[in-house]
């Protein structure tokens, strides 16, 4: 059984290799790269307590010390700016592990923590083209929000959502009271 816990400032270079690996079968390693610079330090500085790590225990067989415990990891925060959601920024699971409910324990707990704080919906953006993810979302009870640029797949897409070229669907869920 893996062992749940809120993330700490010291995860980051773990994290960072992490993404660097974990998505190494489907990207370039420049493409893995860039993609680990979406998790910058100040997201561990500000919103470790907000964010999880899912870990191999301590002396469990494969440990290889930090970087070969840590199984999934969950980065996100309590809106300051917006006092009713939370929001999920990144979300990483081994590739072994993929499919085996890892990704919903995470957000069960991150669901039940923002409801725990007072918070009443939780959103996220996916990529377009990143249909696992946008099925995930989807099973989880995230809805699609706001009509967007065009329909893809039956979702709204927002071009340029995130930059040029960067379009996004955003997912929102009620959660708590």
């Amino acid at each position: 059984m893996l062992d749940l816990r809120p993330a700490r400032v010291t995860d980051h270079p773990t994290l960072v290799r992490c993404v660097q690996t974990w998505w190494g079968d489907s990207r370039t390693p420049e493409q893995a790269r860039e993609l680990s610079l979406l998790l910058p330090r100040l997201f561990l500085q500000f919103f470790s307590r907000t964010s999880l790590i899912l870990e191999e225990p301590t002396g469990a067989p494969g440990d290889g010390g930090e970087d070969g415990r840590v199984r999934a990891f969950l980065v996100g925060f309590h809106a300051p700016e917006n006092t009713t959601d939370a929001y999920i920024h990144f979300v990483g699971v081994h590739p072994a592990l993929r499919g085996q409910g890892v990704g919903r324990r995470l957000y069960t707990a991150f669901l039940a923590r923002a409801a725990e704080a007072g918070r009443t919906g939780v959103r996220a953006i996916v990529s377009p083209g990143n249909a696992a993810s946008l099925a995930f979302h989807q099973a989880m009870g995230f809805v699609p929000e706001g009509d967007g640029d065009r329909v893809v797949g039956g979702l709204p897409v927002h071009a340029d959502y995130d930059g040029p070229g960067e379009d996004r669907v955003c997912f929102h869920r009620r959660i708590g009271g």
